[in-house]
């Protein structure tokens, strides 16, 4: 008998997990931006990176297999699974 999963549920899931890894990273670059402002420094390159993990949930949405909403998770921004 095939396993049946449930997208709706899975990409809840798996926002979920996006949103708590991201919180700690969002967090740090809050940091980095007050100190960049404090100096004057330029903020352009922190407020990308702070889009970049408030859109990673989004992406979620639009997948339509397991596997898809899995290959969202970025590594690299969003540290390991």
């Amino acid at each position: 008998m095939p396993l049946n999963i449930n997208i709706t549920k899975a990409k809840n899931i798996w926002k979920e997990k996006i949103r708590k890894s991201r919180e700690p990273k969002l967090a740090a670059l809050d940091v980095e931006f007050m100190k960049a402002q404090e100096a004057g420094s330029d903020t352009s390159t922190i407020i990308t990176k702070k889009n970049e993990l408030r859109n990673f949930p989004a992406q979620v949405d639009s997948k339509t297999t397991v596997d898809e909403i899995k290959a969202v998770w970025d590594t690299d921004k969003l540290g390991d699974k």
